[in-house]
């Protein structure tokens, strides 16, 4: 009996480290759920509702979607600094009507020029959007469990895609025009109520109104390039989200024998570990020094998975690839989710506290820009080269890991005067914190950063 008393303690403590310590983190959980079912609603059908629906061909799809990168590329950090002067709150809630109004126009686009208008009105709010999100989530709980609320959030919104995907199902088999704009119509309306949800979350200095500079004059004064070092760091380890939905699947079909029903188990299985295990790994980065370990750590998992990968393309037989492959995707999982807890930790600790939009805006960037540049990167460089490609890029990630302390080193604390001193940084400053912050500073991850490894 107590055996029985003991392990169920055991599951009961696993779970409720899933929930978020205060009640407007759990809303705002609930908020992150309902608005990863749409959003995976929407990528499950995205590729067809263009094709069938629009009528696009595949190279015009490519061709919007590039140029709509670029456009969200440009205008996140005015919108993180409009965050700053309005509050994140407010700012956030705009973005998810504006999202909604984006997809419901997609509705009414029929050629390519429509389709990529529409585009860029919606990347500019996509990608403004998980800067918002990691703002408001921090400051939904204090301290250190601002880390562990993050992770909750970000494994809430891997089900949610995986929710999404699953209830689109039923409507592609239909293979309607109008069962694909129901898709559509449906994230617009998940986004909808992710903003109606908003309105009713209080949070202390998250709506906070400040005078001073507009947007375009915050951007034109942001001098820190300290921080934007921490940005492209960020941003070559963030190259996991593009090796898992270019790179492994193009290298397994075209240089290894591994049949190619096998792909979605190893999307299956990025997703459920990342699920089960974000909130575990998170808990290292509470710890000081936490987040450059947990960078650091990042970056040498994902150096493996490349060896790994290049290692899949010399083997024989069909199941040892299959075997090779999914340890190197095993890797690449965590790699991603030590890189997102560091991400995290990092990016809002050296933030200043009146300035945490524009800041993290701009840490969003490295993000944003390996999603433009990383898909042709690792399909045209990396994967063009062989195996010595694989083995270059996991020279790169076992580079950026050694870089993590040296980067950091020249980061300013908030409100001090000199670089930080430690190469951890200061992991744990939180409310009432001091010792290396300003007094007053409380520091308080979205997609797609919050966001994850699902774009």
């Amino acid at each position: 009996m107590s055996t029985v008393r003991s392990a169920y303690s055991t599951v009961s403590s696993f779970w409720r480290g899933y929930v978020p310590a205060t009640p407007e983190g759990r809303s705002f959980a609930v908020i992150s759920l309902v608005n990863a079912i749409g959003t995976g609603l929407y990528l499950a059908a995205s590729a067809v509702f263009f094709v069938r629906s629009v009528g696009l061909t595949a190279s015009e799809v490519g061709a919007g979607l590039a140029i709509s990168g670029v456009v969200g590329f440009l205008t996140t950090v005015p919108i993180g600094a409009a965050g700053d002067r309005f509050g994140a709150r407010r700012t956030l809630i705009t973005l998810q009507v504006w999202r909604a109004c984006g997809f419901a126009a997609l509705c009414l686009v029929h050629d390519v020029v429509g389709f990529t208008l529409v585009s860029c009105a919606l990347a500019a709010a996509e990608a403004a959007t998980q800067p918002m999100t990691q703002a408001v989530a921090s400051a939904t709980v204090r301290g250190a469990d601002r880390t562990r609320t993050m992770a909750i959030i970000r494994t809430v919104r891997n089900a949610g895609f995986s929710l999404g995907a699953l209830l689109a199902a039923p409507l592609l088999a239909a293979d309607t025009v109008w069962t694909y704009r129901g898709i559509v119509l449906g994230t617009a309306g998940a986004f909808v109520v992710s903003a109606l949800m908003l309105t009713r979350l209080r949070l202390d200095g998250a709506d906070r109104v400040r005078r001073g500079t507009g947007p375009l004059t915050a951007v034109r004064q942001f001098r820190d390039w300290r921080y934007g070092l921490l940005t492209v760091l960020n941003g070559v380890l963030n190259l996991h989200v593009t090796i898992l939905a270019v790179g492994i699947p193009l290298w397994a079909l075209e240089a290894t024998p591994m049949p190619a029903g096998l792909l979605p188990v190893l999307v299956l299985v990025n997703t459920v570990l990342a699920i089960l295990l974000q909130v575990p790994v998170a808990r290292g980065a509470e710890r000081e020094g936490g987040a450059a370990r947990a960078l650091r750590l990042g970056g040498a998992a994902m150096a493996l998975c490349c060896a790994g990968l290049a290692a899949a393309g010399d083997t024989g037989a069909g199941w040892s690839a299959a075997a090779v492959l999914m340890a190197a995707c095993v890797l690449l999982t965590f790699g991603e989710m030590w890189q997102a807890t560091g991400g995290w930790e990092l990016s809002y600790g050296y933030a200043p506290e009146d300035r945490k939009g524009i800041y993290l805006a701009v840490f969003s960037l490295g993000n944003t820009g390996q999603r433009i540049v990383g898909p042709a990167l690792v399909s045209s460089v990396v994967i063009a080269a062989g195996p010595v490609g694989w083995v270059a890029l996991g020279a790169v990630f076992a580079l950026a890991a050694l870089l993590v302390g040296p980067v950091i080193r020249t980061l300013r604390v908030p409100g001090a005067l000199l670089p930080a001193h430690a190469a951890d940084g200061p992991v744990s400053a939180g409310p009432g914190d001091t010792t290396g912050a300003a007094t007053g500073t409380s520091p308080g991850a979205d997609v797609d950063a919050v966001e994850g490894n699902r774009p």
